[in-house]
């Protein structure tokens, strides 16, 4: 049985998107309805240059509406998929007691504000494949994810700098074999950067949690003992 939802509908070439469920900060288009699958990804703020980001967008003419499947943006995503994988910026989420910060804030709400599906933290961005649910929006639960975080690390590193780039990227699930690819490439991700090298060995990823916490291809279950009281 399929597990993306009916109700999910594929953008068409030339036509604008619909108004219900979406929303646009600066340039980037977001889809906030409950019961739809999204990849999510948010980087540190010192991760990505937004004027190598705008170089690019010049480089390859694209503008605000271009629609998100043409090869123009598919090409931005892998530049920037590219540079982020090599490790740029303070790479604070390296450290282990940041990352496990973070891989507690994500599982922290699950099944209850959103599924949990994957998730990776990478030294400098973090994936996570979810679907809201209850009537949570996602623009909300990034916002809990990141605002909480960014509080506690920046007491933990005495830092007096924003900590999360400001803008997130999603990308609702088309169909199952979209649902797959995107699976694969969350947990490959630490192995394609040549981090590791299996999928299991990366632990602040839903590929390497241990059984009690995740079971193979089942929504991971909440943690045994739940970090402390995230702000909504």
């Amino acid at each position: 049985m399929s597990i993306v939802p009916t109700s999910i509908r594929t953008p068409i070439p030339g036509r604008p998107m619909p108004t219900t469920g979406w929303r646009s900060r600066d340039y980037l288009p977001h889809r906030d309805e409950t019961n739809i699958i999204q990849h999510v990804t948010f980087r540190l703020a010192d991760s990505l240059p937004s004027k190598l980001v705008a170089r690019w967008r010049e480089e390859l003419q694209i503008t605000p509406d271009l629609d998100a499947y043409d090869p123009r943006q598919l090409e931005l995503r892998r530049r920037i998929e590219k540079y982020e994988d090599a490790g740029h910026g303070a790479c604070w989420l390296r450290r282990p007691e940041i990352a496990e910060l973070v891989q507690n804030a994500l599982l922290h709400f699950d099944g209850e504000r959103y599924r949990l599906l994957e998730w990776c933290i990478m030294p400098n961005h973090v994936h996570a494949l979810l679907m809201p649910v209850n009537g949570h929006l996602l623009k909300d639960i990034i916002h809990s994810w990141k605002s909480y975080t960014a509080h506690v690390a920046k007491k933990q590193l005495n830092l007096d700098a924003p900590f999360w780039m400001i803008e997130y990227h999603d990308r609702y699930i088309r169909n199952d074999r979209h649902l797959g690819i995107v699976r694969d490439y969350i947990r490959q991700n630490p192995v394609a950067a040549g981090l590791v090298k299996t999928a299991e060995s990366w632990s602040h990823g839903s590929a390497g949690v241990p059984p009690a916490i995740s079971e193979a291809g089942e929504t991971p279950a909440l943690p045994c003992q739940k970090p402390p009281a995230i702000p909504t």
